[in-house]
This record gives C-alpha cells, structure tokens and sequence, in this order.
C-alpha cells in the first residue's frame, strides 16, 4: 500500500478546523485553525497548510441532520468543497461529520479549540472507512 498524506477540513461558518492523517497507519492528529470572516476562508493560510503537506487528497465533514438530511450548512460546506476542488485541483471526499465536535470536546475535556481535534475525528472515521480501498482506485 502506498502511503498518502490526507487534509481533512471541519467547515463552520467562523472557523474551520484542519487535521492531518496519512493512509499507511490510518492515524490523524490535529493540525490548525483557519478562521472565516464574512463566509470567507482565510485562503492563504488553507494554500499555506496544501503547500506544505502536499495531500494526495483533502476530505470535508459534511454537517447533516441528526435524521442523516442536508441543511443549510451542508450547502455552504458543499460550496466550500467545490472552491477547493478549483483552487487545488485535488480530489475532495466529503463524510458524514455528526457528532464529531461532540466526540472531539470529549477528547479535550473542554470546548477550547475544538476544531481540529474535530476534523482529526472526521479523518479517522474516512481512513477507517476506507482502509481497504486501493489508494488509486478510491471511490466515494
């Protein structure tokens, strides 16, 4: 299995939390906080975190409903995952992210930058889903 390093965003309409994982362990760990002003990413930081990792792919927390349905949050993330794809020319997965702020203030004991230790929770679950897949051949 090729190893291959993987950013995951949890979108939010002030901050969106960015971890790392990599697909030979299938592990992640919190890396940063890009914050939105005015429903607008701080793009340099997000082209900062792309340059420097050089992901084989990003992945994006799609907020749903706890029934499993969009909102109106899912749109913005859907919005800000079709900007990435234009801006990085990579591919984007998106996956189910309920409850991974929940999971990541019990990890942290706190609410304090919850954030990426969020997106760290999404990443996991996406690299557990797909443990097996052929990195070339992914399909979502």
């Amino acid at each position: 299995m090729k190893n291959e390093i993987l950013l995951c965003f949890d979108f939010g309409e002030k901050r969106i939390g960015v971890a790392v994982g990599q697909t030979i362990t299938g592990t992640a760990s919190p890396l940063a906080t890009v914050n939105v002003n005015k429903h607008i990413p701080d793009w340099d930081s997000i082209t900062h975190l792309v340059n420097s990792w050089q992901p084989a792919s990003l992945v994006v927390g799609m907020p749903l409903t706890m029934y499993g349905s969009r909102q109106e949050m899912s749109e913005a993330a859907a919005r800000f995952i079709r900007q990435l794809e234009g801006r990085y020319h990579l591919p984007v997965f998106e996956i189910d992210e309920r409850l991974s702020t929940y999971e990541g203030k019990q990890r942290l004991g706190s609410s304090w930058n919850v954030d990426p230790v969020a997106a760290q929770v999404i990443l996991e679950t996406w690299l557990s889903e797909h443990r097996d897949d052929d990195p070339g051949q992914r399909v979502d």
